[in-house]
Protein backbone atom coordinates (compact mmCIF):
# COMPACT_ATOMS: atom_id res chain seq x y z
CA UNK A 1 0.00 0.00 0.00
CA UNK A 2 3.06 2.39 -0.12
CA UNK A 3 3.02 3.32 -3.45
CA UNK A 4 -1.38 4.00 -2.72
CA UNK A 5 -0.23 6.18 0.41
CA UNK A 6 2.49 8.02 -2.01
CA UNK A 7 -0.39 8.74 -4.79
CA UNK A 8 -2.69 9.77 -1.77
CA UNK A 9 0.17 12.14 -1.28
CA UNK A 10 0.90 13.22 -4.42
CA UNK A 11 -2.72 14.33 -4.80
CA UNK A 12 -3.28 16.17 -1.96
CA UNK A 13 0.00 18.58 -2.77
CA UNK A 14 -1.76 19.29 -5.46
CA UNK A 15 -5.23 19.99 -4.34
CA UNK A 16 -3.37 22.35 -1.53
CA UNK A 17 -1.53 24.26 -4.03
CA UNK A 18 -4.30 25.05 -6.16
CA UNK A 19 -6.30 26.00 -2.81
CA UNK A 20 -3.80 28.41 -2.11
CA UNK A 21 -2.92 30.05 -5.54
CA UNK A 22 -7.02 30.12 -6.20
CA UNK A 23 -7.42 32.02 -3.20
CA UNK A 24 -4.31 34.67 -3.39
CA UNK A 25 -6.11 35.00 -7.47
CA UNK A 26 -9.46 35.36 -6.07
CA UNK A 27 -8.98 38.25 -3.50
CA UNK A 28 -6.75 39.95 -5.91
CA UNK A 29 -9.40 40.03 -9.09
CA UNK A 30 -12.22 40.79 -6.42
CA UNK A 31 -10.88 43.63 -4.67
CA UNK A 32 -9.41 45.06 -8.30
CA UNK A 33 -12.89 43.95 -10.19
CA UNK A 34 -14.72 46.22 -7.02
CA UNK A 35 -12.10 49.18 -6.92
CA UNK A 36 -11.29 49.20 -10.74
CA UNK A 37 -15.21 49.22 -11.59
CA UNK A 38 -14.49 46.26 -14.04
CA UNK A 39 -17.29 43.57 -13.60
CA UNK A 40 -15.50 40.90 -16.01
CA UNK A 41 -12.62 40.71 -13.05
CA UNK A 42 -15.46 40.14 -10.66
CA UNK A 43 -16.92 37.18 -12.53
CA UNK A 44 -13.26 36.06 -12.48
CA UNK A 45 -13.12 36.30 -9.04
CA UNK A 46 -15.65 34.27 -7.98
CA UNK A 47 -14.51 31.46 -11.04
CA UNK A 48 -11.19 31.38 -8.64
CA UNK A 49 -12.90 31.54 -5.46
CA UNK A 50 -15.17 28.37 -6.37
CA UNK A 51 -11.86 26.66 -7.85
CA UNK A 52 -11.01 27.41 -3.71
CA UNK A 53 -14.59 25.94 -2.70
CA UNK A 54 -13.57 22.72 -4.78
CA UNK A 55 -10.52 22.10 -3.55
CA UNK A 56 -11.40 21.96 -0.18
CA UNK A 57 -13.86 19.76 -0.81
CA UNK A 58 -11.43 17.41 -3.03
CA UNK A 59 -8.87 17.82 -0.05
CA UNK A 60 -11.67 16.86 2.50
CA UNK A 61 -12.82 13.61 0.15
CA UNK A 62 -9.03 12.79 -0.33
CA UNK A 63 -8.85 12.79 3.71
CA UNK A 64 -12.26 10.92 3.58
CA UNK A 65 -11.14 7.88 1.21
CA UNK A 66 -8.04 6.95 3.40
CA UNK A 67 -10.33 5.94 6.05
CA UNK A 68 -9.69 1.90 6.08
CA UNK A 69 -13.05 -0.12 6.01
CA UNK A 70 -15.32 -0.41 8.47
CA UNK A 71 -18.95 -2.40 9.37
CA UNK A 72 -20.83 0.00 7.94
CA UNK A 73 -18.48 0.77 4.68
CA UNK A 74 -17.45 -3.07 3.99
CA UNK A 75 -15.45 -0.95 0.40
CA UNK A 76 -14.34 1.72 2.14
CA UNK A 77 -14.61 5.54 2.06
CA UNK A 78 -13.03 6.24 -1.81
CA UNK A 79 -16.24 6.84 -2.86
CA UNK A 80 -16.42 10.42 -1.12
CA UNK A 81 -14.28 12.13 -3.71
CA UNK A 82 -17.40 11.15 -6.58
CA UNK A 83 -19.85 12.31 -4.43
CA UNK A 84 -17.97 15.77 -3.79
CA UNK A 85 -16.72 16.18 -6.78
CA UNK A 86 -20.75 16.34 -8.13
CA UNK A 87 -21.91 18.50 -5.27
CA UNK A 88 -19.57 20.83 -6.05
CA UNK A 89 -20.45 20.47 -9.80
CA UNK A 90 -24.05 21.92 -9.14
CA UNK A 91 -22.54 24.84 -6.54
CA UNK A 92 -20.14 25.93 -8.73
CA UNK A 93 -22.87 26.04 -11.56
CA UNK A 94 -25.24 27.58 -9.72
CA UNK A 95 -22.94 30.59 -8.91
CA UNK A 96 -22.12 30.85 -12.90
CA UNK A 97 -25.57 31.09 -13.67
CA UNK A 98 -26.22 33.93 -11.19
CA UNK A 99 -23.00 35.38 -12.60
CA UNK A 100 -24.01 35.83 -16.39
CA UNK A 101 -27.80 36.73 -15.18
CA UNK A 102 -25.96 39.77 -13.48
CA UNK A 103 -23.61 40.15 -16.21
CA UNK A 104 -27.04 40.38 -18.87
CA UNK A 105 -28.73 43.06 -16.49
CA UNK A 106 -25.72 45.23 -16.82
CA UNK A 107 -25.24 45.17 -20.27
CA UNK A 108 -26.72 48.89 -21.22
CA UNK A 109 -25.89 50.09 -17.62
CA UNK A 110 -23.29 53.11 -17.72
CA UNK A 111 -20.10 52.65 -15.80
CA UNK A 112 -16.27 54.26 -15.74
CA UNK A 113 -13.60 52.83 -17.49
CA UNK A 114 -11.47 50.15 -15.89
CA UNK A 115 -7.85 51.36 -15.28
CA UNK A 116 -4.84 50.14 -16.91
CA UNK A 117 -3.76 48.20 -14.46
CA UNK A 118 -6.60 46.03 -13.92
CA UNK A 119 -5.34 44.30 -17.26
CA UNK A 120 -1.98 43.41 -15.53
CA UNK A 121 -3.74 41.64 -13.12
CA UNK A 122 -5.96 39.53 -15.78
CA UNK A 123 -2.56 38.80 -17.51
CA UNK A 124 -0.85 37.45 -15.01
CA UNK A 125 -3.77 35.21 -14.28
CA UNK A 126 -3.51 33.91 -17.77
CA UNK A 127 0.12 32.90 -17.03
CA UNK A 128 -0.77 31.45 -13.50
CA UNK A 129 -3.60 29.09 -14.17
CA UNK A 130 -1.94 27.71 -17.42
CA UNK A 131 0.90 26.54 -15.32
CA UNK A 132 -1.69 25.50 -12.74
CA UNK A 133 -3.24 23.65 -15.59
CA UNK A 134 0.32 21.97 -17.29
CA UNK A 135 0.91 20.95 -13.29
CA UNK A 136 -2.61 19.62 -12.24
CA UNK A 137 -3.22 17.64 -15.38
CA UNK A 138 0.36 15.60 -14.96
CA UNK A 139 -0.57 14.61 -11.51
CA UNK A 140 -3.94 13.74 -12.49
CA UNK A 141 -2.65 11.41 -15.04
CA UNK A 142 -0.38 10.13 -12.79
CA UNK A 143 -2.91 9.48 -9.57
CA UNK A 144 -5.63 8.73 -12.23
CA UNK A 145 -7.59 10.94 -9.89
CA UNK A 146 -11.53 12.02 -12.17
CA UNK A 147 -11.21 15.13 -9.29
CA UNK A 148 -7.88 16.59 -9.89
CA UNK A 149 -7.85 15.91 -13.48
CA UNK A 150 -11.12 17.84 -14.38
CA UNK A 151 -9.54 20.22 -12.11
CA UNK A 152 -6.33 20.98 -14.27
CA UNK A 153 -9.10 21.23 -17.49
CA UNK A 154 -10.79 23.40 -14.85
CA UNK A 155 -7.72 26.06 -14.59
CA UNK A 156 -6.75 25.55 -18.69
CA UNK A 157 -10.61 27.40 -18.78
CA UNK A 158 -9.91 29.66 -16.38
CA UNK A 159 -6.99 30.50 -18.00
CA UNK A 160 -9.00 30.94 -21.57
CA UNK A 161 -11.71 32.76 -19.07
CA UNK A 162 -9.19 35.35 -17.99
CA UNK A 163 -7.69 35.38 -21.59
CA UNK A 164 -11.18 37.05 -22.53
CA UNK A 165 -11.00 38.69 -19.54
CA UNK A 166 -8.41 40.59 -20.82
CA UNK A 167 -9.29 41.15 -24.64
CA UNK A 168 -12.50 42.45 -23.12
CA UNK A 169 -11.13 45.26 -20.81
CA UNK A 170 -8.39 45.68 -23.71
CA UNK A 171 -11.43 46.73 -26.14
CA UNK A 172 -13.01 48.91 -23.17
CA UNK A 173 -9.53 50.79 -22.18
CA UNK A 174 -8.66 51.51 -26.06
CA UNK A 175 -11.92 51.59 -27.59
CA UNK A 176 -13.34 54.35 -24.98
CA UNK A 177 -17.16 54.31 -23.86
CA UNK A 178 -18.25 52.65 -26.69
CA UNK A 179 -16.84 49.58 -25.76
CA UNK A 180 -18.30 49.09 -22.27
CA UNK A 181 -20.46 46.78 -23.79
CA UNK A 182 -17.14 44.92 -23.85
CA UNK A 183 -16.44 44.28 -19.97
CA UNK A 184 -20.07 42.46 -19.57
CA UNK A 185 -19.12 40.18 -22.65
CA UNK A 186 -16.10 39.18 -21.19
CA UNK A 187 -17.68 38.29 -17.51
CA UNK A 188 -20.52 36.21 -19.56
CA UNK A 189 -18.43 34.59 -21.37
CA UNK A 190 -16.94 33.57 -18.07
CA UNK A 191 -19.86 32.46 -17.10
CA UNK A 192 -20.53 30.12 -19.50
CA UNK A 193 -17.34 28.59 -19.11
CA UNK A 194 -17.36 28.07 -15.94
CA UNK A 195 -21.52 26.67 -16.58
CA UNK A 196 -19.49 23.81 -19.00
CA UNK A 197 -16.76 22.89 -16.76
CA UNK A 198 -19.28 22.42 -14.02
CA UNK A 199 -21.05 19.96 -16.29
CA UNK A 200 -17.96 18.13 -17.23
CA UNK A 201 -16.90 17.51 -13.41
CA UNK A 202 -20.78 16.70 -12.41
CA UNK A 203 -20.72 14.24 -15.52
CA UNK A 204 -17.61 12.55 -15.10
CA UNK A 205 -18.41 11.93 -10.99
CA UNK A 206 -21.73 10.73 -11.97
CA UNK A 207 -20.01 8.47 -14.56
CA UNK A 208 -17.62 7.05 -11.84
CA UNK A 209 -20.67 6.59 -9.29
CA UNK A 210 -22.75 4.47 -11.87
CA UNK A 211 -19.67 2.21 -11.93
CA UNK A 212 -18.90 2.00 -15.27
CA UNK A 213 -16.07 -0.38 -16.65
CA UNK A 214 -12.74 1.35 -16.21
CA UNK A 215 -10.17 3.13 -18.85
CA UNK A 216 -9.36 0.23 -21.32
CA UNK A 217 -5.65 0.76 -20.51
CA UNK A 218 -6.06 -0.52 -16.89
CA UNK A 219 -8.38 -3.81 -17.97
CA UNK A 220 -6.06 -4.53 -20.47
CA UNK A 221 -2.97 -4.46 -17.99
CA UNK A 222 -5.02 -6.48 -15.40
CA UNK A 223 -5.89 -9.39 -18.13
CA UNK A 224 -2.49 -9.28 -18.82
CA UNK A 225 -1.11 -9.73 -15.22
CA UNK A 226 -3.61 -12.85 -14.50
CA UNK A 227 -2.43 -14.73 -17.61
CA UNK A 228 0.83 -14.62 -16.61
CA UNK A 229 0.42 -16.55 -13.67
CA UNK A 230 0.74 -19.79 -13.89
CA UNK A 231 -2.36 -22.20 -14.32
CA UNK A 232 -4.62 -19.65 -15.41
CA UNK A 233 -5.68 -20.75 -19.18
CA UNK A 234 -7.96 -17.73 -19.77
CA UNK A 235 -10.03 -15.07 -18.47
CA UNK A 236 -13.36 -14.91 -18.93
CA UNK A 237 -14.89 -11.89 -17.24
CA UNK A 238 -13.13 -9.21 -16.06
CA UNK A 239 -14.92 -6.01 -14.72
CA UNK A 240 -12.66 -2.95 -12.96
CA UNK A 241 -14.60 -0.34 -11.58
CA UNK A 242 -13.14 3.19 -10.52
CA UNK A 243 -14.04 4.45 -6.89
CA UNK A 244 -11.92 7.30 -5.91
CA UNK A 245 -8.64 6.78 -7.08
CA UNK A 246 -8.58 3.21 -6.55
CA UNK A 247 -10.05 0.25 -8.24
CA UNK A 248 -11.62 -2.98 -7.47
CA UNK A 249 -11.56 -5.93 -9.44
CA UNK A 250 -13.74 -8.45 -10.20
CA UNK A 251 -12.61 -11.46 -12.75
CA UNK A 252 -13.22 -14.41 -13.67
CA UNK A 253 -10.32 -17.03 -14.87
CA UNK A 254 -10.30 -20.48 -16.27
CA UNK A 255 -8.05 -23.13 -14.67
CA UNK A 256 -7.60 -27.03 -15.29
CA UNK A 257 -10.82 -28.59 -14.17
CA UNK A 258 -9.13 -31.27 -12.44
CA UNK A 259 -7.31 -29.27 -10.01
CA UNK A 260 -7.70 -29.70 -6.39
CA UNK A 261 -9.61 -27.21 -4.26
CA UNK A 262 -6.86 -25.92 -2.52
CA UNK A 263 -4.56 -25.74 -6.19
CA UNK A 264 -6.91 -23.54 -7.31
CA UNK A 265 -7.01 -21.61 -4.26
CA UNK A 266 -3.61 -20.90 -4.47
CA UNK A 267 -3.84 -20.09 -7.84
CA UNK A 268 -6.66 -17.44 -7.64
CA UNK A 269 -4.38 -16.19 -4.68
CA UNK A 270 -1.37 -15.90 -6.98
CA UNK A 271 -3.11 -13.52 -9.12
CA UNK A 272 -4.63 -11.54 -6.78
CA UNK A 273 -1.20 -11.22 -5.12
CA UNK A 274 0.48 -10.48 -8.32
CA UNK A 275 -2.63 -7.41 -9.84
CA UNK A 276 -2.24 -5.73 -6.30
CA UNK A 277 1.80 -5.89 -6.52
CA UNK A 278 1.24 -4.73 -10.09
CA UNK A 279 -1.02 -2.13 -10.06
CA UNK A 280 -0.55 0.22 -7.20
CA UNK A 281 -3.66 1.75 -7.48
CA UNK A 282 -6.09 -1.90 -7.08
CA UNK A 283 -7.37 -1.71 -3.46
CA UNK A 284 -9.02 -5.53 -3.55
CA UNK A 285 -9.16 -8.15 -6.21
CA UNK A 286 -11.99 -10.95 -6.24
CA UNK A 287 -10.75 -13.97 -8.22
CA UNK A 288 -13.62 -17.00 -9.45
CA UNK A 289 -12.45 -19.98 -10.56
CA UNK A 290 -14.13 -21.42 -13.78
CA UNK A 291 -13.42 -24.85 -15.29
CA UNK A 292 -11.03 -24.52 -18.46
CA UNK A 293 -12.88 -25.97 -21.67
CA UNK A 294 -10.92 -25.91 -24.32
CA UNK A 295 -8.61 -23.70 -26.30
CA UNK A 296 -8.69 -20.13 -24.72
CA UNK A 297 -9.80 -16.59 -26.63
CA UNK A 298 -6.46 -15.38 -28.06
CA UNK A 299 -7.94 -11.82 -28.47
CA UNK A 300 -8.48 -10.16 -25.47
CA UNK A 301 -11.10 -8.19 -27.44
CA UNK A 302 -12.96 -11.09 -27.05
CA UNK A 303 -13.16 -11.27 -22.97
CA UNK A 304 -16.41 -10.63 -21.45
CA UNK A 305 -16.25 -7.38 -19.94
Amino acid sequence: MDGLEATYRRATRAALLGLVINLALGVVKLIAGIVGNAFALVADAVNSLGDVVTSLVVLFALRLARRPPDKEHPYGHTRAEAIAGSNVALLVGVSALLIGWEAVTRWNSEHTIPPGWTLWIAAANVVIKEGLYRYKLAVGKRTRSSALLANAWDHRSDALCSLAVLIGLGAVRWGGEGWLWADEAAALVVALAIVWSAGMLFRASAHELLDAQAERTIVGRIAQLALTAEGVHHVETLWVRKSGLEYFVDMHIEVDPRLTVREGHDIGHEVKDRIMREVELVRDVLVHLEPWEGEAQSDEGEMRE
